[in-house]
């Protein structure tokens, strides 16, 4: 936002993302709408806001779009992955969660199968947060093998404070046998404090993907990184 009121040098500005992620997860694909008058073209807003920002956040694009389209409320999905690493790593212990345990995927993927359809995810996110609903619908959800790092691919209308790590957290409990599958359902059923206690680091979440109307939704998943 300064980097704009900077660009823009006091414009009245109008700017909002297409949702919050928590402090320390990564997003490859947020977006964004800008209201702003101003004659500058798209490429030079680019330009512009980049030259202004910190080295860890990058514009890849920018496009001219209808004067009603809101970045948050337009999206009908988004897409997360998690990684987690299967062995210790130098370079990549800032984009994954290293578990040293042996992880069993099928088990891990009969639990990803419960996250399926709308469902209260009340035992994944926190009282205190400013939601209107704990009810989230989740259109995909499953964990994927590349040798060293798995990866775990969600899809949803949106997501709740937390809730993405809480599930993951949930993931490799069961992987690790602390958890049976068959238990996961009654976190839908009544609160539990039990996600909360297995909250995954944030190093290992990505955003990455909002889905606008037309979008066809890819469910399918790559790793981010090369261990």
């Amino acid at each position: 936002m300064d980097a704009c009121r900077d660009l823009f040098e006091g414009a009245e500005i109008d700017f909002f993302g297409a949702g919050r992620t928590d402090s320390g997860v990564h997003a490859i694909g947020q977006v964004a709408h800008l209201g702003v008058e101003t004659e500058l073209l798209p490429l030079k807003i680019k330009y512009g806001i980049n030259d202004r920002l910190p080295a860890d956040i990058c514009v890849i694009n920018v496009e001219e779009a209808h004067n009603k389209f809101h970045a948050r409320y337009d999206a009908h999905a988004r897409s997360y992955v998690y990684q987690i690493s299967r062995r210790r790593t130098a370079f990549g212990k800032k984009y994954v969660w290293w578990i040293k345990d042996q992880l069993n995927l099928d088990l891990m993927n009969e639990t990803a199968k419960q996250f399926k359809g709308l469902r209260d995810f009340k035992s994944f996110t926190d009282d205190e947060a400013e939601q209107s609903s704990t009810k989230a619908e989740v259109y995909h959800s499953a964990v994927y093998d590349f040798g060293d790092l798995l990866l775990f691919h969600v899809v949803g209308n949106h997501f709740l404070w937390k809730q993405v790590r809480r599930m993951t957290g949930v993931l490799v409990e069961v992987g690790r046998r602390k958890i049976n599958p068959a238990e996961v359902d009654g976190f839908f059923k009544n609160k539990s404090d039990i996600p909360a206690k297995l909250t995954a680091p944030p190093s290992g979440l990505f955003l990455e993907k909002v889905y606008y109307r037309n979008e066809e939704i890819v469910y399918s998943a790559n790793p981010f990184i090369r261990l």
